[in-house]
């Protein structure tokens, strides 16, 4: 069994950051933070016996992955200009090779244990071997079923239908192999997961670059296909790799990403018969899982050969001068009714480029997403889980462009507000701004309507994110932010990072917020308000609140008004300290079709 990884203790070891090595690792990272500096750490030991360069690609991380790195000075440091994918930033570390021996491709979640590069090292100087592959163990020892064989119907067809049981079925009927023995001696291999891969040079100028049109998935069996053409392929088990498996994370894009990648490979090297077959049991397997949200989601993509251009792809970080304003993020669970009228004014901007728009469908049940790719230039990605929160940070990974704006499915952005908060955040001091809002009343009964017309007097909200389903982020504030929290209360949670100098309203057209018809679903929207806002820190007190709304009584109108507000007040809140948890308990009133 390796050392466990928080034993690791970094060495006084230098890499070399130019001319001759035995060994260049490249080194792919994507927020990547946590875990880089592990591996970095476990490198520098293995250099104290081999000469050894260290080339880290960055694939434009938005947290502190950078920072982690320079704290490594004798590591070489390339920046992508973007999330690029796996194979385009291995080909840019390429260029960085300069003369070595061997080229060694490792995750950034990995950590290479005593003597492992050496091991390699040996095993790729051997007569016709191209590459090695190291024994992957997780980080508490057990060995990771890492290899893999080519893919082939029979193999696929039992797969889709088995999964991971039956794991010492005959060796035909499965691509991956689980039988312990296989990891216990040294083999050829036709392929294995790419967490480690050492290549000897001269093959890697043979083979060629990685195919780039595999943003994330079956580039490495893509590569190693292409490698088996120039030499063997090893398996050591005497080098050792820790994987703890968190590189590239995981979402419903990538899962769709990964099951649509092995049908673009089979497409790649077999006829259509062969590959039509294969596909088919790709779909077969989604339907034998359609008990699970994420498989039926995987099952719609692969029947839908339209949905494959909306998953991820290489995206380059805008150059200064032709970039778009920003970025529109509209998180969208089961909005299928009326999300049409919330991108139809946002439409335009984006399919002429001025704005990056992405609606992140999570947990749909319905059409949200087809609603959403009816709308030209707009980006649709979809996640499994009923989660805000998780699908603003799921469009966070992928969107190019600051400042960025959340905005609320259910509430309608002009194109003029759109712009005029991206220009505004872009100019200068605020790190965080929205536009006006009012409400749309017009369908609502009196009680409600007399509710709205009284908050709308309360100058207590004007100074808050909170309260306008939208809201607007610089690049430094959102690295404030880091990623979203759990929490119902976003907007609460993100104004509260902020000074009153820096967050602004913006003077320009309202938002416009569609609020509850009926006294039952007001009361609804504000007992989930309240049980949400327990969550985090509170922003405005209601002694403040209440003050104010005495203040705005001018008349009987008014104050016939101020007295419902105060009454509906305490009704949610009541509400809220006896509901333990609902969910969402959303206001379905104010979702008519658009």
């Amino acid at each position: 069994m390796t050392e466990p990884i928080s034993r690791i203790e970094r060495s006084t070891a230098l890499f070399v950051t130019g001319g001759d090595a035995t060994v260049t690792a490249l080194v792919v990272t994507y927020n990547s933070a946590d875990s880089i500096g592990g591996l970095l750490d476990s490198l520098r030991t293995e250099a104290a016996g081999t000469t050894l360069r260290v080339v880290v690609i960055d694939n434009d991380s938005a947290d502190d992955t950078a920072a982690r790195v320079h704290e490594h000075p004798d590591v070489v440091f390339v920046e992508a200009g973007g999330n690029l994918g796996y194979a385009a930033a291995i080909n840019l570390g390429m260029e960085r090779v300069d003369r070595s021996d061997a080229i060694l491709v490792l995750n950034p979640d990995a950590r290479v244990s005593a003597g492992c590069v050496e091991a390699l090292v040996a095993a790729v100087t051997e007569p016709d071997v191209a590459a090695v592959v190291p024994l992957l163990q997780d980080e508490y020892g057990s060995v990771s079923p890492s290899l893999r064989r080519e893919p082939a119907l029979l193999a696929t067809a039992v797969d889709a239908v088995l999964g991971a049981y039956v794991p010492r079925r005959p060796r035909a009927l499965s691509e991956t192999v689980r039988d312990p023995k296989a990891y216990a001696t040294p083999h050829d291999i036709d392929w294995a997961t790419g967490a480690a891969l050492m290549i000897d040079a001269d093959a890697a100028r043979r083979v060629g670059a990685w195919d780039e049109r595999f943003f994330l998935y079956s580039e490495e069996t893509d590569f190693f296909r292409r490698l088996r053409t120039v030499g063997r392929v090893r398996f050591v088990p005497d080098a050792v790799v820790v994987h703890t498996g968190a590189g590239s994370g995981s979402s419903q894009a990538l899962q769709n990403l990964l099951s649509v990648n092995k049908i673009r490979y089979a497409e790649m090297y077999h006829g259509r018969l062969w590959s039509t077959a294969f596909r088919l049991c790709a779909v077969v397997s989604e339907i034998a899982r359609t008990g699970s949200a994420s498989h039926r989601a995987t099952l719609r993509v692969l029947v839908d050969r339209r949905r494959w251009t909306h998953l991820p792809s290489a995206r380059q970080r805008p150059v200064e001068g032709r970039t778009g304003m920003g970025t529109v993020i509209v998180p969208a669970h089961d909005e299928a009714a009326i999300l049409a009228r919330t991108l139809r004014p946002l439409s335009d901007l984006a399919d002429r480029g001025v704005v990056e728009v992405i609606v992140a469908c999570n947990g749909c049940t319905d059409d949200t997403a087809d609603v959403a790719r009816h709308f030209p230039g707009i980006t649709v990605i979809e996640t499994s889980a009923a989660s805000k929160t998780e699908a603003m940070n799921a469009a966070d990974d992928i969107a190019m462009f600051w400042p960025r704006i959340y905005l609320d499915a259910d509430v309608v952005m002009t194109p003029k507000a759109v712009t005029d908060v991206l220009t505004r955040l872009t100019a200068g001091a605020p790190m965080s701004a929205r536009p006006r809002s009012r409400y749309d009343t017009g369908h609502s009964s009196f009680l409600v309507r007399r509710y709205y017309a009284a908050r709308q007097r309360l100058s207590t909200f004007d100074g808050h994110l909170w309260g306008a389903g939208c809201y607007g982020l610089t690049e430094e504030g959102h690295r404030r932010l880091g990623r979203f929290p759990s929490v119902v209360a976003d907007d609460v949670v993100v104004d509260g990072l902020f000074r009153g100098d820096e967050k602004c309203v913006v003077l320009t057209d309202p938002v416009v917020i569609s609020v509850p018809r009926t006294v039952a679903t007001l009361r609804t929207v504000l007992s989930r308000t309240y049980r949400g806002n327990t969550a985090v820190a509170r922003t405005t007190q209601t002694s403040s609140t209440f003050r104010e709304l005495l203040r705005s009584v001018r008349g009987p109108v008014t104050a016939f008004d101020a007295a419902v507000y105060a009454g509906f007040a305490l009704v949610g809140r009541r509400a809220a300290r006896r509901v333990v948890d609902t969910g969402w308990a959303r206001d379905e009133s104010s979702r008519i079709g658009s």
